[in-house]
C-alpha cells in the first residue's frame, strides 16, 4: 500500500522517545507526513471519481484540523462544538457538512448562520426544525438527505442501515417523507448522503456497499426529480488494528467498482461525488506511547502496569465497539536493542482501579521492564476525545504533532 512514514521511518522510535522525553507520557504522537502520503495513495486511486472529506469525529485536534485546510476538500462534523473547532482552525463553513441524529436548535442556529455549506438532514422532524430557523435567519439553507438503506453488506466492523438506526430516513419511507422535506420553503435539496457501515477490511464488500449507494441515489433522484449537486460516499475504509489483518488495497477496488462508477459519474455529470472519511486517513498515523511503572509476576503471567489505559485510549482496551477483545499491533520502543531481551508473552494494564483496564493480553514483546516505552499503533483516530479522560483524574494524555520530523505539543484537553 502506501509507504510507511516519508520522513519517520527509520527514526519512527527515536521520534517516539522523544516526544516522550519532551512531552510526558501517556502521549498521542501524530505524523501528518504519513497523512499526507496516505491522502495521495487515495486520490491516486480514487481521486478520478471523489472528492474527499474528513470526518472530524475520528480526530478533532485543532492543530491536526488547520493541517488539513489546504489539503482537504471538505470537512463533516457531527456536532456545534466540532463547528467551532473547524472554524477557529480556519475552515470556511462552506466546506463544512453537518451529520448526526440528535441536532439541537442552538447548533442548528450556529450552523446556519456561519454559512454551512451543507445541513445532513437526518428526520422530517430535523427539517422542520431546520427550517424554522433557516425562515428565522432569512436564509434558504442547502440540504442533503441522509438515507438509510435497507441492507448492509457483510465485513463492516459497525453497520447503521439494514436494521432499526437512528441514523437517516429508511429508504422504505423516503417516499413519503422525502417530498414533505422538499416542499419545505427555506431549504434547498441539493443532493444525498449515506454512511451505512465502517471499518471494513473487504474489498469486496466495499464495492458492494458502494453499488447498494449507487443504485440507492439513482432510484431517489428519479422520484424527486433531483439534480444532485452533491452525493456522498460513506467510504467504509477499515484499517488494519490487529495483527493478521491485512491492509485495504486500493487498487482493487479501483478495478472492482471503477467502470460502474465511471457510468455512475457520467450519468450526473454536474454532480460532486464526495468520499466521506475518518480512521483511514488518521488511524496509522498516530501511535499512543505510555511508560511502563511497574512490572509483576502474578500465577505465571507477566504484566507491565503502564501509565496510560483505558481512560487515555478507550479504543486500545476493546471497549470501544468491539465484541471479542484483539489485541492492537504494539512494539516496546527500542525493540531490544542489547539483544538480551526474550521474546515472551506478556500482559498490558493500564493504572486504574478495574479489572477491564487492559491494553493487550498475552502480547509477544521483548521483556518488559520498569521504565521502559510501549507504542500502540494504529491510535491516530477515536483516541483522547473517544475515552473518559476524567476517570480516576490521572493526567491528561499529551498529543504531539510530528511534520518533517520536527514536532511540537499540540494537547486539546489538559488538566485544570
Amino acid at each position: 500500500m502506501c509507504s510507511p512514514l516519508t520522513d519517520l521511518a527509520a527514526d519512527l522510535d527515536r521520534h517516539l522517545a522523544g516526544a516522550a522525553a519532551r512531552f510526558g507520557t501517556p502521549a498521542y504522537v501524530y505524523a501528518t507526513d504519513e497523512i499526507e502520503a496516505r491522502l495521495a495513495h487515495l486520490r491516486a486511486h480514487l481521486g478520478r471519481w471523489f472528492a474527499v472529506s474528513f470526518a472530524v469525529k475520528s480526530n478533532p485536534n485543532p492543530a491536526l484540523l488547520g493541517w488539513m485546510r489546504d489539503r482537504l476538500d471538505c470537512l463533516d462534523i457531527s456536532s456545534g462544538g466540532e463547528l467551532a473547532l473547524a472554524r477557529e482552525a480556519g475552515w470556511d463553513a462552506a466546506k463544512i457538512s453537518f451529520t448526526g441524529p440528535a441536532k439541537r436548535e442552538t447548533e442548528l442556529r450556529a450552523a446556519i448562520r456561519a454559512g454551512l455549506g451543507e445541513l445532513v438532514v437526518e428526520s422530517l422532524r430535523e427539517a422542520r426544525l431546520a427550517d424554522a430557523v433557516a425562515a428565522e435567519l432569512g436564509r434558504v439553507q442547502p440540504v442533503l438527505i441522509r438515507l438509510a438503506p435497507a441492507r448492509v453488506p457483510k465485513g463492516f466492523g459497525d453497520q447503521m442501515a439494514g436494521r432499526p438506526s437512528p441514523f437517516g430516513v429508511d429508504v422504505e419511507d423516503a417516499d413519503e417523507i422525502l417530498p414533505q422535506i422538499a416542499a419545505l420553503p427555506n431549504l434547498r435539496i441539493i443532493g444525498l448522503h449515506i454512511y451505512s457501515g465502517t471499518q471494513c477490511l473487504k474489498s469486496q464488500a466495499i464495492c458492494e456497499n458502494w453499488r447498494i449507494f449507487m443504485q440507492v441515489f439513482s432510484d431517489t433522484c428519479a422520484a424527486l426529480d433531483l439534480r444532485p449537486e452533491k452525493l456522498i460516499f460513506g467510504a467504509g475504509l477499515g484499517i488494519p488494528y490487529h495483527p493478521g489483518d491485512n491492509a485495504l488495497d486500493l487498487a482493487e477496488i479501483a478495478a472492482g467498482i471503477g467502470p460502474e462508477l465511471g457510468a455512475f459519474a457520467a450519468r450526473f455529470p454536474a454532480t460532486r461525488l464526495v468520499l466521506e472519511l475518518g480512521r483511514y486517513l488518521v488511524g496509522p498515523a498516530g501511535w499512543f506511547v505510555t511508560r511502563v511503572v511497574s512490572v509483576k509476576q502474578s500465577r505465571g503471567t507477566r504484566i507491565a502496569i503502564c501509565d496510560g489505559g483505558l481512560n487515555a485510549n478507550l479504543a486500545a482496551s476493546g471497549n470501544f465497539g468491539m465484541v471479542l477483545r484483539r489485541n492492537y499491533v504494539m512494539h516496546r520502543v527500542g525493540g531490544d536493542e542489547s539483544g538480551t531481551r526474550p521474546q515472551e508473552k506478556q500482559d498490558i494494564s493500564g493504572p486504574l482501579c478495574t479489572s477491564i483496564d487492559k491494553l493487550g493480553g498475552g502480547v509477544l514483546l521483548p521483556r518488559l521492564d520498569e521504565g521502559d516505552l510501549l507504542a500502540i499503533h494504529g491510535c491516530g483516530a477515536y483516541g483522547p476525545t473517544a475515552s473518559p479522560l476524567h476517570f480516576i483524574s490521572h493526567p491528561m494524555p499529551a498529543e504531539v504533532l510530528v511534520t518533517g520530523g520536527q514536532m511540537r505539543e499540540v494537547t486539546r484537553i489538559r488538566d485544570g
